[in-house]
């Protein structure tokens, strides 16, 4: 076992009813994986070519997007598989590459988010200082860090991890999360104390900035005449109904991480399945029906296409 372990397969109990629905579980996965494909390449596509789109809010928009796609690219295909397969096992290695891109992708999420969430307070409470501060290389920082930090944080965690032994080989969820933990002989106090710290770091700073813009913005909008409050309510309130889904993805994933293993399998599934559908899909569906600029464009290339294909 020690020189194997690395190689190891999981088993993947957190499936209910694959013998009797496998082909429906096939189906419904297969529609949410290509609406979010759709959705997300739409946001995407749109965003590239449209130049009034080459803004701070639409780049880290369109980052958003890019996260969905690869945030589902990483999870739903081995669910395609998994679902049609009399046994649900995942190499360790393959775990691990779906743990990192898992949390290094939600992650990011929540920087992008910040990172609008600056954007914003520079537009509406600096706004002739706006094209200075929120630059090409503005920009670019602000997208490596959302990128590069997450990656690391988990990487350095999955690294430390790796030379702990497993003692159990099923875990009772149907992707690889933090359930994965429970597998291993010790747990570890460095990284448990490395998570919090990285907890506080990518997820507290954050959402202390964003409190502080909005409180801001709110602030010079209450007191600003109605064109300034509808425009700061077009671009903030669909960038605020996306953290609030975020928040209740990692309330969802935190709690289902830590529920006891006697509880139902379909209350798993069911927490389980908010994390992986919810934020990939809500997300271009809420900005390219709340943003106007992008609503705009998307009704003109849906309506080009319908023309085109008559």
């Amino acid at each position: 076992m020690d020189a194997e372990f690395n190689r190891t397969y999981i088993t993947l109990g957190g499936y209910v009813g694959v013998d009797k629905y496998g082909y429906l579980y096939f189906v419904i996965l297969l529609a949410l994986y290509l609406l979010i494909l759709c959705t997300n390449l739409t946001i995407i596509y749109v965003i590239c070519i449209h130049r009034n789109l080459h803004e701070p809010m639409y780049i880290f928009i369109a980052a958003l997007s890019v996260n969905s796609v690869l945030f589902s690219t990483t999870i739903y295909p081995k669910l395609f598989i998994d679902v049609l397969s009399q046994r649900q096992i995942i190499s360790h290695s393959a775990c691990m590459f779906q743990y990192f891109m898992f949390y290094s992708l939600s992650t990011s999420d929540i920087l992008l988010l910040s990172a609008m969430a600056y954007d914003r307070y520079v537009s509406i409470c600096k706004p002739l200082q706006y094209s200075t501060i929120m630059g090409r290389i503005t920009v670019t920082v602000l997208l490596t860090v959302a990128w590069l930090i997450p990656a690391v944080k988990v990487a350095v965690a999955i690294v430390v991890n790796s030379k702990q032994k497993l003692c159990d080989f099923t875990t009772d969820g149907f992707f690889c999360n933090n359930k994965v933990y429970r597998l291993y002989c010790v747990q570890s106090t460095f990284l448990n104390l490395y998570g919090l710290i990285s907890m506080l770091n990518v997820v507290a700073v954050p959402a202390i900035l964003i409190i502080f813009t909005y409180i801001k913005i709110f602030i010079i909008t209450y007191h600003s005449c109605f064109e300034v409050r509808k425009k700061a309510t077009e671009t903030c309130l669909p960038h605020l109904m996306v953290l609030m889904c975020w928040f209740f993805l990692c309330v969802f994933d935190v709690i289902s991480a830590r529920l006891e293993s006697d509880l139902p399998k379909s209350v798993h599934v069911i927490m389980s399945l908010q994390v992986v559908v919810y934020g990939p899909l809500f997300n271009p569906i809420i900005y390219g029906v709340k943003m106007k600029e992008i609503s705009k464009h998307i009704k003109r290339l849906l309506c080009h296409l319908s023309t085109k294909s008559i």
